[in-house]
């Protein structure tokens, strides 16, 4: 018994559960010698009184023991160590005890720099204001409607065939339903076949990029541009060929001469709202674009993420739509539409690339969430998502104009924007350090970016998105006075 109280110390501050941090003790003694083979053990209750803790404790680190062969129970008789213990080929006793916890780093070599550094965050933190990237207002999420329809779809035995493996490619309800809606708002005449569907729009420029892709292959991207997209085809050893990105969009001159130059097998852009300026794209150069593609025969990845929230007038139609050729990808989400973490986006594009698309979207996610597709379908259907995309893009006009004019009005001397046509963020160019303002906007209660995620070798911009859609007109009236105080006093200061 003293021997056990020697070998057991239990830490009452560490994360590790106290029935754990017993049992890797007593493993640590068995291995060493220090319990001997047949050794017959306390009972639970008197090892209980001896290291001050509660029974149950001890009774969980005794059923640990026993799983892992360690120890053997017999009734009425008692607890004994077993006389083979679980080792395979033992080539000495350490005298050091085993570590705590799980290994803080792998046994095994792996290439940690072949995989990208990616920034990566929590949910946000309670009690504080953020300008985020651009994200929809979570409170205005039909989530009673969503819940309502996944209750009602479960009542049906028919439906129970989603709670299956299958449909790889996205259930048949939500293509047949988002083919006609795609249809009727983008002019695609197009079928289910020509449908994948993803969890999320990330999701389907990694696919596509990954059926398209070799290393060492050309593709040229916007800057700035959408770092997540950019180091998606770095990961896939692409080499990136940067255009400048002005207030009509991608420059398509400097595309070409590119395509003179070069053996360019994809072009990533952004027509509407393009991240992270928020320009769109003219019609002339969407145009332009396409005639590059047949030419210089490059696929076009088409990210269209927020489509529908235009204001100043009818958005134009997407790329794909004048696409005769084959040569476009459409990518497209329900994330903006819903909310960031209902996980639905779809590429659009000809049947043959969708199949190949589903043969890889399945060795990386055999499928998605087939139930949840099927009611995603149901609020198409019954029209509850195209209500709550109205009445969202008439509340987010009003923010955006609201926004704007706080902007104007309470921050024109510290920073640059232009009113964007649509979507959920505004483009600032700051004149004071953005580092710096970051950091003491946090201090006051704040989020906001420091830009430099849009920053390339070449070009510091200083520049961040401030998504103005997820805040009220109060907050964000109360965001825009923590962000001016902090650039007068940086203007003090400089």
């Amino acid at each position: 018994m003293e021997l056990l109280q020697e070998l057991i110390a239990i830490d009452h501050t560490s994360p590790q559960p106290v029935y754990l941090q017993i049992s890797h003790a007593m493993i640590a003694g068995i291995r060493q010698g220090k319990l001997r083979k047949g050794l017959k053990l306390p009972g639970t209750r008197g090892l209980a009184d001896l290291l001050h803790v509660n029974r149950m404790t001890v009774v969980a680190a005794y059923q640990e023991l026993d799983a892992q062969g360690w120890i053997e129970m017999h009734a009425r008789q008692g607890t004994f160590v077993k006389a083979v213990p679980p080792l395979l080929a033992p080539t000495g006793i350490t005298r050091q005890p085993l570590p705590a916890g799980f290994p803080a780093a792998a046994g095994f070599s792996y290439d940690k720099k072949r995989i990208l550094p990616i920034a990566t965050s929590n949910f946000p933190s309670t009690g504080k204001l953020i300008f985020n990237d651009g994200f929809p207002d979570i409170r205005l999420a039909p989530i009673d409607a969503l819940g309502a329809t996944i209750r009602n779809l479960s009542r049906r035995t028919a439906n129970r065939k989603y709670l299956q493996y299958g449909g790889a490619q996205g259930t048949l309800p939500l293509r047949e339903t988002l083919a006609e809606f795609l249809c009727d708002t983008r002019g695609l005449a197009v079928t289910p076949e020509n449908i994948l569907i993803t969890k999320g729009a990330q999701m389907g420029i990694f696919v596509a990029g990954s059926v398209i892709l070799k290393p060492g292959d050309d593709v040229i991207v916007g800057t700035p541009g959408y770092d997540m997209a950019d180091t998606t085809f770095r990961q896939l050893g692409a080499r990136l060929n940067e255009v400048p990105v002005d207030a009509e969009g991608i420059d398509t001159a400097r595309v070409e001469r590119l395509c003179k130059k070069k053996k360019i097998r994809l072009l990533y852009v952004i027509p509407h709202h393009h991240n992270p300026t928020t320009v769109t794209l003219s019609p002339e150069r969407r145009m332009h674009l396409l005639h590059l593609a047949a030419m210089y025969k490059f696929a076009i990845l088409e990210d269209d993420y927020d489509y529908d929230f235009h204001y100043a007038s009818r958005p134009i139609m997407p790329m794909v739509s004048h696409d005769s050729r084959g040569h476009v990808i459409y990518v497209g989400t329900l994330t903006k539409t819903f909310a960031p973490s209902v996980r639905f986006g779809f590429v659009v594009a000809p049947a043959d690339f969708i199949q190949t698309a589903t043969y890889f979207r399945k060795m990386v996610d055999t499928q998605g969430d087939s139930f949840m597709e099927h009611a995603i379908a149901e609020l198409y259907r019954d029209g509850t998502l195209t209500r709550h995309i109205k009445k969202s893009v008439k509340l987010y006009r009003e923010r955006r104009d609201h926004f704007c004019d706080l902007l104007q009005t309470e921050l024109r001397d510290h920073i640059d924007f232009t009113v964007p046509d649509g979507g959920m963020s505004v483009w600032a160019r700051f004149h004071a350090d953005l580092k710096k303002v970051s950091a003491r906007a946090l201090e006051k209660g704040l989020v906001i970016k420091d830009g430099t995620s849009y920053d390339t070798d070449k070009i510091k911009y200083n520049a961040v998105r401030l998504g103005f859609a997820s805040l009220n007109l109060k907050e964000q009236e109360q965001a825009v006075g923590i962000l001016k105080a902090v650039l007068r006093d940086e203007a003090v200061r400089g």
